[in-house]
């Protein structure tokens, strides 16, 4: 790629002004590029930080950073939809999303580099945004640098939109939103909370889907991507998600429910959250679009116990 700076950027640093000239490519990205030799100014290679004046002429030969230490594995995926410029998967619960301490493999990148070998070129192997492992649902994988740039501001700028199920314990009265900071948990330091004054801005809407006896099926809208957000906030409002492990509380077993529906919820080990519906602009097309997939068997299964037992006890 080439190109003359013009001299409207006089003034800014190099990283800044190519950033501005090329914005299918973030700024830390130039800025690698940069550092490696991939760009000379004027026949010599600059540093991130140096002034540009007007009238330099640029040379970048862009490389992209591959991922090498990963393996691909063949392990199933669920595609929702796949063409040359992302993917959209339906994520299994169980599934861890990214290799860390204890889970190198068997995660949903090694999954990918199989499927797609050409994302070892993309940052996390394309993986824009992440779900927890035991929450199922959608997830959107970039499968082009621009697509994944993309896809990152529209995350960053809110645009991309994601619906959730989630199943809580205790009866939710009506809608409403939660606007209240999350961060990482003072004592329990593996833990999310809610934080007065400290953590990053979390903002989730959530509104009745269904109400039984005991639980209520929510949908649940994000407006911002924090760790454990929606865990976390519908805690903060008594309501924790059913079978949570870290924020769910000891197994306590509502009055009145049949055994067997005592021994499904005791038995549900995993948070019953779903990402049901993703929206967004495509990155090629720039059309907006939209996908949805429907829960897990093993939490339909528990909706539909709980919907019997309140049709019986309404009889």
């Amino acid at each position: 790629m080439n190109t003359t700076i013009p001299v409207e950027c006089a003034g800014m640093r190099l990283d800044q002004a190519l950033a501005g000239l090329f914005p299918d490519y973030s700024r830390s990205r130039i800025q690698r590029w940069i550092k490696k030799g991939d760009v000379k100014m004027n026949g010599s290679v600059p540093r991130p930080r140096d002034q540009v004046h007007g009238g330099e002429n640029v040379e970048i030969t862009p490389h992209a950073d591959v991922i090498d230490i990963y393996q691909a594995e063949a392990l199933p995926l669920e595609l929702i939809y796949e063409d040359p410029h992302l993917l959209v998967i339906n994520k299994p619960s169980g599934l861890v999303v990214h290799p860390a301490p204890g889970n190198w493999q068997g995660t949903l990148l090694n999954a990918l580099l199989h499927h797609a070998p050409e994302l070892k070129a993309l940052p996390r192997a394309g993986i824009v945004h992440r779900l927890d492992k035991e929450t199922s649902g959608l997830m959107v994988v970039a499968r082009t640098l621009k697509a994944h740039k993309q896809l990152v501001d529209q995350l960053q700028a809110r645009l991309i939109k994601r619906q959730y199920l989630a199943l809580v314990q205790g009866r939710v009265i009506s809608g409403g939103t939660i606007n209240a900071n999350v961060g990482r948990h003072p004592v329990h330091r593996k833990r999310m909370a809610v934080l007065e004054g400290a953590g990053k801005p979390a903002v989730t809407h959530y509104r009745v889907a269904q109400r039984f006896s005991h639980h209520t099926l929510l949908r649940v809208f994000l407006e911002t991507g924090r760790t454990h957000q929606i865990r976390v906030h519908l805690l903060h409002i008594h309501h924790p998600v059913v079978g949570d492990p870290v924020y769910g509380g000891r197994f306590k077993a509502p009055p009145g429910l049949s055994p067997v529906l005592i021994d499904t919820l005791h038995g549900f080990k995993r948070q019953a959250l779903h990402a049901e519906k993703l929206v967004l602009n495509h990155p090629h097309s720039d059309q907006d679009v939209q996908w949805q997939a429907p829960v897990q068997q093993d939490m339909r299964e528990l909706i539909e116990m709980l919907g019997n037992d309140t049709v019986a006890r309404q009889q």
